[in-house]
């Protein structure tokens, strides 16, 4: 692959209906990151919802053993490490962020994200994957008259952003972010509202006007999320 600039992304390839049974289903892939996401709908609600008539929307994200370079254990009795319980319940958030629970009603949204293969940016492609099977899990809810109303009130996209070798980066591989300066995940709505900001300076301290530099590249990075999560299946874009 060509060397990117600083600001462009990885090409972004998004397969819908990626496997047969789940509500919706992608593979979604960031340069050689390829992450298995599925959404499932289910009547029914968590017991700290009975008796209301909200829904609700959790989140699990796992990583398979042959996804990095070295082979990674399966979690044991069905707990992940630290980390993985960290990002499922960064997905979580940033999905429940563009859900009306009201209009889905007394059901569960269950978005399950496997990495098949790690290459940088895990987390934000299981956002960016997350979203269309959630998107195309209510479409088919909706078509089934599981439901009456689109519970979807907006977009969600996720980044990674950087400061490597004093130069702003975006969309961090993993050969970038192993020698970032500083490393920065965000997550935003289509208004250009965040919704999460994960930001450690890894070897230096970093400005407010530094950061300012790193949250505008992440928003036209995003944007650009945005345009490919509703671009036929299997198209790439740049």
């Amino acid at each position: 692959m060509a060397k990117r600039r600083s600001d462009q992304l990885r090409p972004i390839k998004i397969t819908r209906n990626y496997t047969k049974h789940a509500g919706g289903s992608v593979l979604y892939e960031s340069g050689d990151t390829k992450v298995l996401c599925t959404a499932s709908f289910i009547a029914d609600q968590p017991g700290w919802r009975k008796g209301s008539e909200l829904g609700w929307l959790t989140a699990e994200y796992s990583m398979l053993p042959s996804s990095t370079h070295s082979r990674k254990s399966r979690p044991r009795n069905g707990h992940t490490d630290s980390r993985g319980t960290e990002i499922q319940r960064l997905i979580g958030r940033a999905l429940r962020n563009v859900i009306d629970f009201e209009k889905l009603g007394p059901n569960t949204i269950y978005i399950d994200c496997d990495v098949i293969q790690a290459d940088g940016g895990t987390r934000t492609a299981a956002i960016n994957g997350g979203y269309v099977a959630l998107v195309d899990a209510i479409d088919k809810a909706l078509k089934q008259k599981l439901i009456s109303e689109n519970p979807i009130v907006g977009k969600v996209g996720a980044i990674s952003v950087g400061i490597v070798n004093g130069k702003n980066v975006l969309d961090l591989d993993y050969q970038l972010d192993s020698t970032a300066d500083v490393d920065m995940n965000v997550v935003m709505t289509e208004k250009c509202e965040f919704i999460e900001l994960q930001g450690t300076g890894e070897r230096t301290s970093f400005t407010h006007s530094q950061l300012n530099a790193m949250l505008k590249m992440a928003e036209g990075g995003i944007k650009k999320i945005f345009k490919a999560q509703t671009l036929p299946s299997s198209k790439k874009r740049k």
